[in-house]
């Protein structure tokens, strides 16, 4: 095997002593942003890639797994969403997918970076063809404050479409944001949040973390949910949904099966099978399943 060249962009893992690589065509854009460097490349395989700080957020090739499990699966727990947050998801593929829901009649997206919207809106176009619709309203800037300063009990459901839990998302992973997201949420509101992969080693799983912290923030119950992801280490990613008094176990099936928009991923069936949890995952996360058994 002979080694890459400069026509490679790589992202090192270095935690996890792994590293996954993309042949270019070049890089077509890099600046310097307020808050981290923003970088997008055309591939040869994967179409456009946004890196920021170095860190693989999308590509064209495969953003639809995760913008539609980071919205159907919520959006179908919910017994009717109309009100919808959504923290981060500056790229607008998380809004665009929420806005296939003819029900929900207010979206308001907080970025802290208006830079990776507008970069968005000319590289990955298709991803920002929601951005127009009357529902969709946009706040550039804090999302963690911003949260605190919405009125109690308003959104029927928060979608939290964070980056790593490192630099300005950092808050965002807080027993203390989940808790300001409670009561932003009303009577059965729920909360999603990208919770990274469940085969990443660290000292404490950021997906057991979640959990306990949601729990201590006041919800009574949490469910994660995991999907195919190959530009993220491992190639495997997950969202944890939380829900206020609402169980995770069900969804309106029926309501997934017949629903009127087109999904690449996202279907009943896949819903339904996401919500089995293996027991590597039960064991991180804490679940009690029994041995030998179907947990």
């Amino acid at each position: 095997m002979s080694g890459l060249d400069d026509n490679w962009f790589t992202e090192v893992y270095a935690e996890e002593s792994i590293a996954f690589s993309f042949r270019i065509k070049g890089k077509v854009h890099e600046e310097q942003s307020p808050y981290q460097t923003i970088s997008i490349y055309e591939t040869e395989t994967f179409g456009y890639l946004m890196a920021i700080d170095g860190c693989v957020m999308l590509s064209t090739r495969d953003n639809f797994l995760y913008h539609e499990m980071m919205a159907h699966p919520v959006l179908f727990t919910h017994r009717n969403p109309k009100r919808v947050a959504i923290i981060g998801g500056g790229d607008c593929g998380t809004l665009r997918e929420v806005l296939r829901h003819d029900g929900v009649e207010e979206v308001w997206q907080a970025e802290i970076d208006q830079r990776v919207t507008e970069l968005s809106e000319k590289w990955f176009p298709e991803l920002c063809e929601a951005n127009e619709d009357p529902r969709a309203n946009f706040f550039f800037g804090d999302g963690i404050k911003w949260i605190q300063d919405t009125d109690p009990g308003y959104f029927d459901v928060i979608i939290i479409d964070s980056t790593d839990p490192v630099g300005p998302a950092e808050g965002l992973f807080t027993k203390d944001f989940y808790r300001d997201c409670y009561m932003a949420l009303g009577e059965n509101g729920l909360m999603v949040q990208q919770t990274e992969s469940p085969l990443m080693e660290r000292p404490k799983s950021i997906i057991r973390k979640a959990h306990e912290d949601m729990k201590a923030a006041g919800y009574h119950h949490s469910k994660t949910l995991v999907f195919p992801q190959p530009v993220y280490p491992t190639g495997w990613w997950s969202c944890t949904i939380a829900g206020k008094v609402t169980p995770l176990e069900h969804f309106r099936e029926a309501d997934a099966g017949t629903r009127p928009f087109p999904t690449r991923y996202y279907s009943a069936d896949v819903h339904r099978g996401a919500l089995a949890t293996p027991p590597f995952l039960q064991d991180i996360i804490g679940e009690d399943h029994p041995v030998g058994g179907e947990g």
